[in-house]
């Protein structure tokens, strides 16, 4: 018996004049590789999730938000968690191999929330089996992984989106239309800072996020992020200057703190400064500064995703804040849903449109190009390196 059983639709006929006469279902027949459910007049996304802390916690709220997808799936490595938490979460299926899932022809799309030298294995075998796929940041362990994972990518031409957060929340998205609409004048620089405490670090985990060795380390679970969104707000970055840092007395050194900086093609410099080693940390601060005036968003939380103010001067008065909706924000609990669900959204619109979704696999490339010129940098003693294209 499989592990998934493919729910039958309720009355053909219906269904097939919903395929001929609904847009999203129209979009969805002529796309050819997703299969339209027609559930009370409206068409269903089925998704599967793998990963069970994130993808639980996070991805799964984000994804119920949108009236279009049904969350059926959730695969974890240990089986009888992944049942307990399916039964929990109202999810209809479960297992301990992520194998079953991505094989399922119920599903149509899956959301990937593995620590990232598994994640091109799962994408590959998802997009070979017909699925979109919604994926972490950095989208593999090193640049062979994430090549690979852009090659399957273009094959299928399936939808893939990754999963920069950052950019969608509300405060960040008004400091991109006013960068946008040139309200600080041509770019002078631009100045990262961000300290926090992460908790594998506090406790001293072994863990990918506490080693540069599998894709992870504060490059690839924090400057990941950074480099996306730096890019976002100002362009193609030209070259990076890198040096990690681990934790006094550890025997295998961890990467605990990064200093960065370089120049953005336009030849406007950054500097970035990212600890998870900060205990009672400033926060995230993110600071452009222009010809015509300056901005600031800044997060002195605990909250990495909730909790961001902006500030805007203009010559020659001094930062004033900047009003923000947060509205939709302030309903979540876990201030990661929030931009999480807006990219939920998108993506669900490429599967029905068959578009390709921003920030997708090209992006996530892009800054596993980044993160291995920082590495690179690292291990020639922050020799500034030229970023390849």
């Amino acid at each position: 018996m499989p592990l998934f059983r493919p729910v039958p639709l309720k009355g053909q006929r219906r269904a097939k004049a919903l395929l001929r006469g609904s847009g999203t279902c129209r979009y969805l027949r002529a796309f050819g590789a997703f299969r339209a459910r027609a559930r009370q007049g409206a068409c269903v996304i089925r998704l599967g999730i793998i990963g069970s802390n994130f993808g639980r916690s996070v991805i799964l709220p984000a994804f119920r938000a949108d009236p279009r997808c049904e969350v059926v799936a959730l695969a974890g490595r240990d089986s009888a968690r992944a049942v307990t938490l399916a039964k929990e979460s109202g999810i209809a299926e479960s297992s301990g191999r992520w194998e079953d899932l991505v094989a399922n022809n119920a599903i149509d799309a899956v959301a990937i929330a593995t620590p990232p030298e598994f994640q091109p294995g799962i994408a590959m075998r998802a997009l070979q089996n017909g699925k979109a796929v919604f994926a972490e940041k950095p989208v593999a362990a090193d640049l062979n992984g994430a090549r690979e994972f852009l090659a399957a990518a273009q094959a299928s031409k399936k939808p893939v989106m990754i999963d920069f957060e950052f950019a969608e929340i509300a405060a960040w998205r008004k400091a991109k239309s006013l960068i946008d609409a040139g309200a600080i004048g041509a770019l002078r620089h631009v100045a990262v800072n961000w300290h926090v405490e992460g908790r594998a670090t506090q406790l001293r985990l072994k863990s990918w996020k506490t080693s540069g060795e599998n894709g992870g380390g504060v490059l690839g679970n924090f400057v990941s992020h950074c480099f996306y969104y730096l890019e976002h707000f100002c362009g193609p970055i030209r070259d990076v200057s890198a040096r990690t840092f681990g934790l006094s007395g550890e025997s295998t050194p961890s990467e605990s703190s990064v200093a960065l900086s370089g120049t953005f093609a336009s030849g406007a410099p950054y500097m970035l400064s990212m600890s998870a080693a900060s205990y009672a940390g400033s926060g995230h601060r993110v600071e452009f500064y222009g010809e015509d005036g300056a901005l600031v968003l800044s997060n002195t939380t605990s909250d990495y995703m909730r909790g961001f103010k902006l500030h805007y001067a203009k010559r020659p008065t001094g930062l004033e804040p900047v009003t923000v909706d947060t509205g939709e924000e302030d309903r979540y609990e876990d201030g990661r849903i929030a931009p999480v669900a807006r990219l939920a959204s998108r993506f669900i619109d490429a599967i029905e449109n068959g578009t390709i979704p921003t920030p997708g696999i090209k992006e996530g490339m892009r800054v596993q190009a980044l993160i291995e010129t920082a590495r690179r940098s690292n291990a020639n003693a922050g020799t500034t390196l030229t970023v390849e294209s």
